[in-house]
């Protein structure tokens, strides 16, 4: 009986033993990785204009304002048609009773009315149009924004990333070589979108009370700006 406790001991021990002295598993050694943004910006003439202009009238009753109104939008739409301007449309009609709130109930004296329209155009004809639209009919320019061609901003937005691109590989070259570290490869790249740029506004709501000027309006474009950020993490 003894001998089999012994036995049961010893097996015991060498049990305990095997557990203890079991290998452990390596770990693997942390990826060293810098992350670095860069930034590019392409600035590009902006060539066309968009334009909404109306005709806007007061009158006694509703028929005459509207009559009127549909008189002169008519000759507006019918310029605008002859000279090819790209994207017209109606925007709004409007047709609105004006109160008198003096006593003690609120008094109808007259109408008011407008009906808008939208279209879009090269910048360097927007001036003479203007002046035409005006001599036509339209008495109210809501305003005048400017944007570059769709072609335009595809380019655009290439040469911005590829500037954002260059901008991050600088920076990440000169904080490595500062540090006499030196990059092995590209593990991630994000790219936050080139935006493209808000149309850059020339007018708001002018109203124009006169038949015509006396010389051409005066339009100057500009230029819009597409902006571009590039993150790249590199392994070094």
């Amino acid at each position: 009986p003894s001998a089999g406790v012994l036995l049961g001991a010893t097996a015991l021990t060498v049990g305990l033993i095997n557990t203890a002295v079991a290998p452990v598993e390596a770990q693997e050694p942390l990826s060293r990785v810098l992350t670095v943004t860069g930034e590019g910006r392409e600035s590009i003439p902006a060539t066309l204009a968009f334009v909404q202009l109306g005709v806007t009238a007061q009158g006694e009753n509703a028929e005459t304002v509207q009559q009127e109104i549909a008189q002169r939008s008519t000759a507006v739409i019918e310029l605008l048609k002859s000279q090819n301007v790209d994207k017209l449309q109606t925007t709004g009609i409007r047709l609105n009773p004006q109160y008198d709130y003096n006593g003690n109930r609120p008094r109808i004296t007259g109408y008011s009315g407008s009906n808008t329209v939208s279209f879009q155009l090269p910048t360097d004809e927007v001036g003479t149009l203007l002046d035409d639209a005006i001599a036509a009919g339209a008495n109210q320019i809501n305003s005048v924004s400017f944007i570059a061609t769709d072609s335009a901003l595809d380019v655009a937005r290439d040469t911005a990333l590829q500037a954002a691109t260059a901008d991050a590989q600088d920076q990440a070259d000169v904080v490595l070589q500062s540090l006499n570290l030196s990059a092995q490869e590209i593990v991630g790249i994000q790219i936050n979108n080139a935006t493209p740029p808000t149309p850059r506004p020339f007018a708001n709501r002018a109203r124009l009370e006169t038949a015509a000027a006396a010389a051409s309006t005066p339009v100057e474009g500009g230029e819009q700006t597409v902006n571009a950020r590039v993150t790249l993490q590199i392994r070094y």
